[in-house]
């Protein structure tokens, strides 16, 4: 051990500090070690107490440039890894890599700001540069990173510091949460996963722990990507719609299972009904892929319709493509997705009237929005009620049958039905 504290005190280049603790978890007084005071009576110096504190802003700069560097360095060893594998994720793998090597060269670009700049008048030029330079979906992901409201809140407000000191030994989800300035940033998916089961919630959206698609969700995907490239690339036969369907299926491992190639049989059929009710419709399509981006109180929701068209009585009609078994309108009143739709139209678009449906895609059938079930107060409510649960950190567990069968978190659930 002497031998182990003289390696390191000789490697200091400027400075060198000793320190132990006074007292043990359990509160018991503690001495320092004796090569510690060996190197103190030579020194002829006293040992200082001091209170424990948190860092303050640049201290918390190198402390987060040495995080994000490990983690960063985790994160491309595990995504490289998984590379090779036949994955319906694999952009969003590195789309959040390259984040993670932004957010870090944000952090290095802020402690090389000039001497005397503060954070705050720093951070916006940095953002700007590193967003310009982003593709798209990198900066949906940066804009919902919490780092810069810790880094402010690291600078310019030393009682949230002292709190959170205060707090230490209460564990703390907070910084982990998917903040977006004084709320949340929220998809109609997060709620209905929260609605669903606040535990699955923690698990998928603040643990992040990644979820295997099933069989029926992967092929979900790839009918939806085919429609978007198809309506993407200008497409008008149905020739075009079928050759995607072959490119994407190859391209998401599909093999030839008779479970397999039956799904492949349906994807045709329902494709051909698709491109035939598509042709035939009076309404004319407007937007393929449309973003939304609003506010309900401090809370930020976001999302994408599939497509908007332009109704023969000058109405727009907002259309979500499903490969489930339809639903009837009576079962869509608690609907989140189309409720939500039907605010974004209005607050993001700035669209007074329109219709919300779903497409189910495999049995050609269109279901709408009951009229009396498009309820904005309804919709902002329930997007209340789950922002407060999920900043108190409401975590529990609603288990049941039907809901736990099909959770991908069953295994590690404590509450599931099994």
């Amino acid at each position: 051990m002497r031998r182990v504290l003289h390696v390191g005190m000789t490697r200091a280049r400027e400075g060198l500090v000793l320190s132990y603790a006074a007292h043990s978890e359990r509160g018991a007084p503690q001495h320092p070690s004796p090569f510690a005071e060996e190197a103190r009576a030579a020194l002829g110096a006293e040992w200082e107490d001091l209170e424990e504190q948190l860092f303050g802003p640049d201290e918390a700069l190198h402390a987060a440039i040495g995080q994000l560097r490990d983690e960063l360095l985790s994160d491309v060893q595990q995504i490289g890894a998984r590379l090779g594998e036949l994955r319906l994720d694999t952009d969003l793998d590195v789309a959040h890599g390259v984040t993670r090597y932004l957010e870090l060269l944000k952090l290095a670009a802020l402690h090389a700001r000039p001497e005397g700049q503060d954070v705050v008048d720093a951070l916006p030029g940095i953002n700007a540069a590193i967003l310009h330079a982003a593709t798209g979906q990198q900066r949906e992901i940066l804009q919902t990173s919490s780092l810069d409201d810790v880094l402010l809140d690291g600078e310019r407000d030393a009682g949230v510091r002292a709190k959170a000191t205060a707090a230490r030994h209460e564990p703390s989800l907070a910084p982990f949460l998917p903040r977006r300035g004084e709320g949340l940033a929220l998809s109609a998916s997060d709620i209905e996963t929260y609605r669903a089961c606040p535990l699955k919630y923690k698990f998928a959206r603040v643990f992040r722990v990644p979820q295997e698609p099933t069989i029926n969700q992967r092929f979900g995907i790839v009918v939806h990507q085919v429609l978007e490239r198809y309506h993407q690339s200008g497409g008008q036969s149905v020739d075009e719609l079928l050759g995607l369907l072959e490119a994407g299926w190859r391209r998401s491992g599909f093999g030839p299972t008779d479970e397999e190639r039956q799904l492949h049989v349906k994807a045709e059929n329902a494709l051909k009904k698709y491109h035939e009710r598509f042709q035939a419709d009076d309404a004319e399509p407007m937007w393929f892929e449309k973003s939304f981006n609003f506010k309900i109180g401090a809370h930020t929701l976001r999302g994408r319709v599939d497509r908007v068209d332009r109704m023969a009585d000058g109405r727009y009609e907002l259309i979500d493509y499903k490969t489930g078994r339809p639903k009837a309108p009576a079962q869509l009143r608690d609907d989140v997705q189309l409720a939500l739709y039907a605010v974004a139209a209005t607050q993001a678009w700035n669209l007074d009237a329109s219709v919300q449906s779903y497409l189910y895609v495999l049995d050609d059938e269109k279901v709408p929005l009951p009229d009396d079930a498009n309820d904005a107060e309804w919709i902002a409510e329930t997007v209340r009620e789950v922002a407060d649960g999920i900043l108190g950190q409401g975590f529990e567990p609603t288990p049941s049958y039907a809901a736990c069968s099909i959770c991908d978190y069953r295994i590690a659930c404590p509450a599931a039905e099994r």
